[in-house]
């Protein structure tokens, strides 16, 4: 998907239907000049829905929305009839799409299944009928309830790919490629910074039918958590990757540096992330002999596995997708 089509920021005012109000009438016919309270109940107001939708990989159909407004419901009707309910407003969103208010940040709510529900904004009640007052007692209520007003309030909603493994790296650090040799994604490849604009969803074809999906996120620089470069746009599709594969340049000038860098940009963003399992991979390793990499090893963190790969020559990508299905499974 092109950058300007990928979207997975919108903040929009969402106002729910106002409920209808109650009927206040009563029963008159030829021969029936003071019949009881016949006033029927108001409808309700129509509610803001979010539905999960699998079809749907990015927020740009809610880009240019800015008011979703539902209906108002009818009011009530004369021999007890009820008004009308206003039909809900449904808005489909991908998986992995976060609500929040734009006012506290509060989280309302997060889509993760096809068909989930959430109602957003929900419709104002309808008011009762002056039949709903009648007592033995009270024979003949006067009044009938106005509907329930709707509910206005400006929402966010963010989109966090769900994705089992997630690559993290500096600009030119050969993600991008990798996705498009080890999936049948079609991400844009450059010789320069930032390439890669907008994540990228591959599925990843491993032994016996199996798979898994990989996202490759836009690259981080140092800064990145407080907002240089692309920033904290895209470092919030990291939180739901099961795994995270750090991709490292052999011609990097210190290989634990720029991990030890990369690290510490999660760290500041949510230290949650660290908690997530981790695989490092060393790539261009094409231009490596045996005893390079001997001597490189000896400069590799120690806290997770490594492995030296190609995207071109296709070297190690065979052991890489081993080692990513054992950590997942």
């Amino acid at each position: 998907m092109s950058a300007p089509n990928f979207i997975d920021y919108v903040k929009f005012c969402s106002r729910s239907g106002k409920g209808g109000a109650g009927c206040l009438h009563f029963h008159r016919e030829k021969f029936i000049q003071k019949g009881g309270p016949d006033g029927g109940d108001g409808g309700r107001g129509g509610s803001i829905i979010l539905r999960g939708d699998s079809q749907h990989w990015t927020l740009l159909h809610l880009k240019y929305r800015k008011h979703i407004i539902a209906k108002d419901g009818n009011p009530g009707e004369e021999q007890d009839r009820t008004g009308a309910s206003a039909s809900d407003e449904i808005i489909p969103v991908p998986l992995g799409t976060v609500a929040r208010d734009a006012e506290t940040g509060e989280i309302r709510c997060e889509i993760t299944e096809d068909g989930q529900e959430f109602v957003l904004t929900p419709g104002g009640r309808g008011g009762k009928g002056n039949a709903y007052f009648s007592t033995p007692t009270h024979q003949a209520p006067q009044h009938a309830q106005p509907g329930e007003p709707g509910i206005e309030e400006w929402i966010i909603l963010e989109l966090k790919l769900l994705a089992d493994v997630g690559l993290v790296g500096f600009p030119n650090a050969g993600k991008s490629t990798l996705l498009s040799v080890v999936s049948a994604a079609k991400p844009k490849i450059g010789d320069y910074p930032f390439t890669t604009l907008t994540p990228n969803l591959g599925v990843v074809s491993y032994r016996e039918g199996l798979s898994f999906v990989m996202a490759d996120i836009p690259g981080i620089i140092e800064g990145a958590a407080e907002g240089r470069g692309l920033g904290t746009r895209f470092l919030r599709h990291i939180e739901r990757n099961s795994l995270l594969l750090f991709m490292i340049p052999a011609d990097a000038n210190n290989i634990q540096t720029e991990y030890d860098i990369l690290l510490n940009e999660l760290r500041k963003y949510n230290p949650e992330l660290l908690d997530k399992k981790r695989i490092l991979a060393v790539s261009k390793s094409d231009m490596l002999d045996d005893e390079l990499k001997t001597e490189m090893k000896r400069e590799l963190p120690t806290d997770l596995p490594a492995v030296f790969i190609s995207s071109i020559t296709n070297q190690g990508l065979v052991e890489l997708k081993d080692l990513i299905w054992s950590h997942l499974h």
